[in-house]
């Protein structure tokens, strides 16, 4: 199993916007080409105006096979256009758990 952290700093004014836009639109078809989200969560303290989204699957091969059917999809494609000029910074992070980490599967 590996865990993808996504984390965007999102233009300021434009947080609220984006998460309608994302819970609406983008949610729905990352959970049928992706799978099972973790969570999604929005920065209180520290760097401001960021967004993280978190993301489980089986293996790396798993996840470039999930994010190419994705990136495929015409309706993923008119979703990224609706979102130009949204971020700032983007940032991916994939981590691997201990083997003593307490794991959701």
């Amino acid at each position: 199993m590996i865990i993808e952290f996504r984390t965007y700093t999102v233009a300021h004014g434009q947080m609220d916007d984006y998460l309608q836009r994302y819970e609406a639109r983008g949610l729905p078809l990352l959970q049928r080409h992706l799978g099972r989200q973790l969570g999604c969560y929005v920065s209180e303290i520290g760097t401001l105006n960021q967004v993280r989204h978190v993301w489980e699957f089986d293996s790396f091969s798993d996840r470039e096979q999930r994010r190419s059917r994705l990136e495929a999809d015409p309706e993923w494609q008119d979703f990224k256009r609706l979102n130009r000029g949204t971020f700032t910074h983007q940032e991916v992070c994939i981590m691997k758990p201990t083997r003593f980490s307490q794991t959701t599967v």
